[in-house]
């Protein structure tokens, strides 16, 4: 079963969170793992990317690592843009990490219910089937700028 975290959690999540792991990140800009990876350095993120095929390479001014266990400092959120299929693997490797992460998040469209239990049960917080760049704009008043109704009230503009 998957759990939808609130928004309060998610808004805590997004604060606290300073280095992301983005797996299956591309090069190209058009593509979304490139742009929600871009959009979360902008917003003063620390971004890892991950991809195999692009190894050794940089992008947004990091080393481009083949596998998350090739990541050397501590992450807090490892963000999965692979086919749901993978996730069982991408969780195993973050399980292996020390320190752990603190989040897993699945983007849109990923989900992998007992991958996500496993997590669960070693502390971790999991979010499947969300964006963080969605939920940031969403969040803390970028969609409303947008002309979109975000369901937040606030008195920023």
């Amino acid at each position: 079963m998957t759990e939808t975290p609130s928004d309060d959690q998610l808004r805590d999540i997004l604060e606290r969170a300073k280095v992301f792991a983005c797996i299956g990140v591309s090069p190209n800009p058009v593509r979304p793992s490139h742009y929600v990876g871009r959009y979360l350095t902008l917003k003063g993120y620390r971004v890892i990317p991950v991809n195999p095929g692009r190894a050794g390479t940089t992008l947004w001014g990091g080393e481009v690592k083949a596998r998350l266990s090739d990541v050397t400092e501590p992450v807090d959120v490892v963000d999965i843009f692979r086919k749901s299929e993978a996730v069982p693997e991408i969780v195993e490797e973050a399980l292996a990490l020390e320190p752990l992460p603190s989040v897993i998040w699945m983007q849109i469209g990923v989900s992998h219910p007992e991958a996500a239990a496993k997590a669960r049960a070693a502390g971790l917080t999991v979010i499947e089937n969300r964006c963080p760049k969605i939920e940031y704009q969403r969040l803390f008043g970028e969609l409303r700028m947008g002309g979109f109704a975000t369901g937040i009230i606030s008195s920023r503009l």
